[in-house]
């Protein structure tokens, strides 16, 4: 960008055929508009114009950097006016990524609805219990659970979720509750993509260390497992709240119960937000406000 200004003044004098009419062109003085050419030949080592009293003429290194350059102007102006359009509608591709299960059941249904209403978006929505990294994989958007690590990235609250230890009738019966964290090593525990599970002791966050015989990173396995008494596992109120109501399946522990954490819209640190990310994060958070998409069994805290 070091000569553009002069680079743009010369291809208007050829076009106005004259100093003069290039500076009114350009809303600059015709001294201006001589300099930035002068100074543009001698960067450029080439004289470009011949100058007489009544008339220009293009030399042969002229000629051919004009052919050259006679096009940059427009095309300038046309990329800062798509630009502007990006920067006032959202539109153009959406890369987003989300947990398979919440994005099928809640995600994926809130961002078709929003497609009805902005066609022009070009929505990507990849659905994987892999933890992606956005900016390598190229991604606008995820939502993700629990605590926010990476200081890298942006993060605005979704809304709050709550993880239940749970167990079935069947394996009570079998192998009895337990009534303190401490007793859970002495149970068959069924874990996910965490080996912690997350409790809540004397008013402080606690994290206890399972280990296992069964492991999947498959919200839908691990539920299926715990009903069919295979063990004792901690699962997000959305997998278990239709199980407790129905009896299949008993939380445990719920003195030990983890306040709300948060579902979280992540996203690269960005000097400007594009229209369509913020038209996006704006509303899934008025979505879920609205309407949440699960409450948390109050009968069981």
């Amino acid at each position: 960008m070091k000569n553009w200004e002069a680079m743009e003044a010369f291809v208007e004098v050829v076009r106005q055929g004259s100093f003069s009419a290039a500076a009114i062109k350009l809303s600059v003085s015709a001294s201006h508009i001589s300099r930035l050419v002068t100074q543009l030949e001698s960067e450029l080592g080439s004289t470009l114009l011949f100058r007489t009293t009544r008339r220009i003429r293009l030399s042969e290194a002229g000629e051919l950097y004009y052919q050259h350059c006679r096009g940059l102007p427009a095309a300038l102006s046309s990329a800062e006016e798509v630009i502007s359009s990006l920067n006032q509608a959202p539109i153009g591709a959406f890369k987003m990524t989300c947990a398979t299960t919440f994005g099928e059941r809640y995600i994926a249904p809130v961002m078709n609805d929003f497609l009805t209403t902005h066609p022009k978006i070009e929505l990507d929505l990849h659905l994987t219990n892999r933890a992606v990294d956005l900016i390598e994989e190229n991604y606008d958007l995820a939502i993700r659970m629990g605590a926010m690590k990476d200081s890298s990235l942006l993060s605005r609250r979704l809304c709050d979720r709550k993880e239940f230890l749970c167990a079935s009738r069947e394996y009570i019966d079998q192998f009895g509750m337990p009534h303190t964290l401490s007793e859970l090593s002495k149970h068959k525990c069924l874990i996910g993509s965490k080996s912690h599970w997350l409790f809540q002791q004397n008013g402080q966050r606690k994290e206890v260390k399972v280990s296992s015989q069964w492991r999947s990173n498959s919200g839908l396995a691990l539920l299926d497992a715990v009903k069919k008494g295979l063990g004792i596992a901690q699962l997000p109120d959305y997998y278990v709240q239709e199980e407790f109501d129905s009896g299949r399946l008993v939380p445990l522990l719920s003195q030990y119960q983890y306040p709300y954490s948060g579902v979280w819209l992540v996203y690269p640190k960005v000097h400007h937000p594009s229209p369509k990310l913020k038209a996006i994060c704006d509303y899934l958070i008025d979505c879920f406000q609205d309407n949440a998409p699960f409450q948390p069994t109050q009968a069981y805290d």
